[in-house]
């Protein structure tokens, strides 16, 4: 195991599939993360303008940099199709030599 403190995961959520996979190809387009790893079939839980929803969702998991996290971000924000977007950045402690040595040669 390698410290991982430049390295985060990304989480946003998108209404569906088509919005999802548009998001990951034009982050991975623009190099600012590595993988994005889409999850169906979510079902979120929220208060929203003082009600109670609920929604079927896809999670995108992003990894990306600390580095490309603002950059990340500002796209999200531009292309997604919710008013406030889910955009929660978690750092990782540790992870694979190997893989991380990957994702950060993958991240321009």
């Amino acid at each position: 195991m390698k410290r991982a403190a430049t390295f985060r995961l990304v989480l946003v959520t998108a209404p569906d599939l088509k919005t999802a996979r548009a998001l990951a190809k034009a982050a991975l387009t623009a190099r600012l993360v590595a993988c994005a790893n889409l999850v169906p079939k979510v079902e979120s839980h929220y208060w929203w303008q003082g009600k109670l929803e609920a929604s079927a969702e896809v999670l995108i998991v992003f990894k990306t940099t600390r580095a490309r996290l603002a950059a990340l971000e500002q796209l999200v924000v531009a292309q997604h199709p919710y008013d406030t977007p889910e955009f929660i950045a978690l750092p990782l402690a540790e992870g694979n030599a190997k893989y991380l040595a990957w994702l950060a040669g993958s991240v321009g």
